[in-house]
C-alpha cells in the first residue's frame, strides 16, 4: 500500500515541470511522511536522501548560473568600457589634430602679416635705404642671397646707391644708370623718384642682358671704362 501510494506520488513529480527544489523537496517529504505512517520507515528514510540530493544539485545549479550571470555582465560592462575607451581616444585625437591645424594656419597667417608689413615698412623707406628694396627684390626676379654682394658692388660702382643722380656726360640715371633715364618708364612713371622703379627695371635688366648679376659685375670690371 505504501509503494503504491509513493509511486503515484514520484509520477505525478515526474510527470509536472520542477518549479523549484523547494517544491520539489516539499513533495518529496510529504511522500516520505506518508510512508512513515503506513510502516514503511526504510523508505521514507531513502526518500528523504533523495530530497537532501536534489535540494543541494538545484542549489549548485543556482549558484552556478549566478556565477555566470555575474562573469557575464562583467564581461559586457567591461567590453561597454573599452568601446566608450577607445571612442573617447579617437575623439581626442581628431580634436588634437584640428587644434594642430587651426594653430599652424594661425601661425601662417601671423608670418604672411608680418611679411607684408616689413614689405610695406621697406618700400615706404625705399629713399633713405634703397638697399633694403633690392635684397628684399632679388628673390622675385629668381636670384638667391649669394648674388647680393655682386649687386652692390656692381651699383656702388655706378651710382653708389643715390636714386637721383645723373651722368652728365652721357646722361644715364638712378641707381642701376639707365642710358637714358626713361628707359626705366616701362616699371613705372615714377623712375624719376622711386628707388623702387629703379631697382625693378635694373634686375629686369641685369637678368635679360647677362642672367645674374655676378656676371653683369664681371663684364663690368672686364670693361674701361667700366660700363654693362
Amino acid at each position: 500500500m505504501a509503494r503504491s501510494r509513493l509511486s503515484r506520488v514520484a509520477g505525478a513529480a515526474i510527470g509536472r515541470p520542477v518549479v523549484s527544489a523547494g517544491v520539489a523537496a516539499a513533495l518529496l517529504t510529504t511522500a516520505a511522511v506518508s510512508a512513515a505512517s503506513s510502516g514503511g520507515a526504510a523508505s521514507a528514510e531513502a526518500l528523504t536522501f533523495a530530497v537532501d540530493g536534489l535540494t543541494s544539485s538545484a542549489s549548485t545549479e543556482q549558484s552556478k548560473t549566478q556565477q555566470e550571470d555575474v562573469a557575464r555582465v562583467a564581461a559586457d560592462r567591461s567590453a561597454t568600457n573599452a568601446q566608450r575607451a577607445a571612442a573617447a581616444a579617437r575623439n581626442a585625437q581628431v580634436e588634437r589634430a584640428k587644434a594642430a591645424a587651426l594653430a599652424k594656419a594661425r601661425k601662417e597667417a601671423a608670418e604672411r602679416a608680418a611679411r607684408a608689413a616689413e614689405r610695406e615698412r621697406i618700400i615706404a623707406n625705399a629713399q633713405k635705404d634703397p638697399k633694403a628694396v633690392a635684397r628684399m627684390l632679388l628673390p622675385e626676379f629668381g636670384y638667391s642671397s649669394a648674388q647680393w654682394p655682386c649687386l652692390d658692388q656692381l651699383w656702388i660702382g655706378e651710382s653708389d646707391w643715390r636714386w637721383w643722380v645723373a651722368n652728365p656726360s652721357s646722361g644715364a640715371y638712378g641707381i642701376p644708370q639707365s642710358l637714358p633715364g626713361d628707359k626705366m618708364a616701362t616699371m613705372g612713371s615714377d623712375w624719376r623718384t622711386n628707388p623702387v622703379t629703379q631697382i625693378r627695371w635694373g634686375l629686369d635688366y641685369i637678368k635679360k642682358s647677362y642672367g645674374t648679376p655676378c656676371n653683369a659685375l664681371d663684364t663690368w670690371q672686364s670693361r674701361s671704362p667700366h660700363w654693362y
